[in-house]
């Protein structure tokens, strides 16, 4: 039963995966920690910087809930449930969508998605924030994270051991 729930919710993911995983974050974490009660907020949010952490894709939670949950089988499932049904899409997609290469709604179809995939994205990182930042520590390196990254264009690795090292350090 646990593996057709797994599959349900990460064949649904990966279905509303518009504009790349992140921004299904938030149904993801809401599927996983208050639906299904399978991780709490915290658990899921320091698996998610330890997916991120990892060489490979930005979805390299997706295995690692499946894991977490089901072991060997969870995995497999919901990297196939995952995975899956949303390249199926994206290759039928992209065989519609360059029938329309140059229709003139094209353009701007395309730009009105832009600021949606944003938004989504946006509400990722406010969740996986809140989750991590339980004190004022926290949220300090957040912002000074968030801040590195944006304004001075430094590189992750690096911005990731600063923040790090400052955990160590101070907490």
């Amino acid at each position: 039963m646990i593996l057709f729930t797994l599959a349900l919710v990460f064949t649904q993911l990966s279905l509303l995966a518009f504009g790349g995983g992140n921004a299904i974050l938030p149904e993801m974490q809401h599927q996983v920690v208050e639906v299904h009660q399978w991780l709490t907020r915290t658990e899921f949010s320091s698996m998610f910087a330890m997916a991120q952490a990892a060489p490979g894709p930005n979805m390299m939670i997706v295995p690692l809930l499946g894991w977490h949950v089901a072991g060997p089988a969870g995995l497999l499932v919901t990297s196939l449930a995952k995975f899956g049904p949303s390249s199926i899409l994206a290759i039928s997609a992209l065989k519609l969508w360059n029938n329309f290469k140059d229709h003139p709604l094209r353009e701007r179809f395309e730009t009105a998605l832009k600021p949606i995939t944003v938004g989504l994205i946006l509400v990722s990182a406010y969740i996986i924030a809140d989750a991590s930042a339980q004190n004022w520590l926290l949220i300090a390196i957040v912002i000074v994270t968030t801040l590195m990254s944006v304004l001075k264009k430094i590189h992750p690795l690096w911005i990731m051991a600063v923040g790090a090292a400052t955990g160590i350090l101070f907490l």
